[in-house]
């Protein structure tokens, strides 16, 4: 269990901790079906456990945050269980962040809230490929804009003389 846990703290891109207390089973599974369509994961484990898998990683001052019934939702991508979990939160009050890790980077629930507002690498994946477009399609906007401002010319000096 140990040996997971820190394979988790290892490779994840962010590591959120959160407070489950009050949640219903129903509530949990959907807490844990929007953490995986983002593309992440969630692990109930005892603190004591955490801690322990914590003890020489970068995020070790993480286990500060680890008291009471505390769930963790982490992912690859550093952002997507971030939003997963602020999203579930915003509509369930009894989800509490408490904190979370970003590589070598202890979050505080602020932190957590600033990660889960940057965009996700889908979007960062998105913006950059519109970027390499934009010039091709200006390029040719631009090639075709003369011929169009020649034909609009001689039709309107076609219109004067007809007149």
């Amino acid at each position: 269990m140990v040996e997971e846990l820190g394979q988790i703290f290892a490779d994840s891109g962010v590591v959120v901790v959160s407070h489950y207390e009050g949640l219903t089973v129903a509530e949990m599974t959907a807490f844990r079906t929007m953490v995986r369509e983002a593309g992440g994961a969630v692990r109930v484990a005892k603190n004591r456990l955490a801690k322990i898998a914590l003890k020489g990683h970068p995020a070790e001052a993480m286990g500060e945050t680890l008291t009471g019934m505390t769930v963790f939702a982490y992912s690859e991508d550093p952002v997507a269980a971030a939003k997963a979990v602020e999203e579930f939160a915003k509509g369930n009050q009894k989800l509490k962040v408490l904190g979370g890790a970003m590589g070598e980077t202890v979050l505080d629930p602020a932190g957590v809230k600033a990660v889960a507002a940057m965009p996700s690498r889908e979007e960062l994946i998105a913006s950059v490929v519109a970027c390499l477009g934009a010039p091709a399609s200006n390029i040719a906007g631009a090639i075709g804009a003369p011929a169009s401002n020649i034909a609009g010319i001689l039709a309107t000096l076609e219109e004067r003389e007809a007149a």
